[in-house]
């Protein structure tokens, strides 16, 4: 029977990183990729038999992506983030898969968001491609950035197969959602001072609402209630700060 390796990086984790241990521990191997964590993470994770391999701790994963991959033993491997879940449903199905993975070479898997600990439909289904060939990945040192598959095809399974979801804590305190908000920012604005773009403000503030009108309406937020308004709402607010800062750039970089 083929084997899988699981794949974690972590910092300052110990809040939440047992839950996902816990999760994945019957797998093959678990591989704990650690940016120098001050906190007790790395002592729960030697409880769980992790091989644990450290990288400089650059503020985001993406650059670290490919060097955690490599250091995986086993020919496929699950990408799963500290904050993340993996049902048994989805443990059986993948061990399935890779017993018959004809030309497939990744599976994109649905991940089911959960805000204030309930399921938010209104980002479901979020699929994205975290199990994969060691050999054929190449993950772009980008903010959520898409892994880039040298061959083969990519499996997506069926997002109406919720038991399959990775399980997500998206928030659990929008305290540390508006800090990650700031961070993350930060790096769209790097996007668009390389690509420097001309953007018209007012354009960019009907843009930033539209997006809040397209995931409260278009998306059916509103059948998440609060949860969907809240998030609604920060997407836009997201689009419109990165907006807000480039322009700040632009403003004091003129010749």
């Amino acid at each position: 029977m083929s084997k899988i390796s699981v794949v974690i990086h972590t910092f300052n984790n110990e809040n939440i990183i047992r839950d996902c241990l816990e999760s994945v521990k019957d797998f093959d191997e678990i591989v704990i990729c650690d940016m120098y964590s001050t906190d007790k993470t790395l002592e729960i994770a030697k409880e769980y038999n992790t091989k644990i391999v450290m990288h400089e701790n650059i503020g985001w994963v993406e650059p670290a992506r490919n060097y955690a991959i490599s250091q995986a033993s086993n020919d496929w491997v699950l990408v799963v983030d500290s904050d993340e879940k993996i049902s048994s449903d989805l443990k059986e199905y993948l061990y399935k898969f890779i017993d018959a993975p004809q030309n497939y070479s990744a599976v994109r898997i649905p991940r089911l968001n959960y805000c204030w600990g309930k399921p938010v439909e209104i980002l479901y289904p979020d699929s994205i491609i975290r199990f994969l060939r060691k050999d054929c990945v190449y993950w772009p040192p980008v903010v959520h950035a898409t892994p880039e598959i040298k061959f083969g095809k990519i499996f997506e399974i069926n997002p109406k197969y919720k038991n399959l979801a990775i399980i997500h804590a998206y928030t659990n305190s929008h305290k540390s959602l508006i800090g990650s908000l700031n961070k993350y920012t930060d790096f769209e604005l790097e996007k668009l001072i390389e690509k420097n773009k001309s953007i018209n403000f007012y354009f960019a503030i009907w843009k930033s609402f539209w997006i809040i009108v397209e995931k409260y309406f278009m998306r059916k937020g509103y059948k998440d209630g609060l949860r969907g308004l809240i998030i609604s709402i920060t997407a836009g607010i997201y689009k419109f700060v990165t907006y807000v800062k480039y322009f700040e750039y632009l403003e004091k970089n003129k010749d």
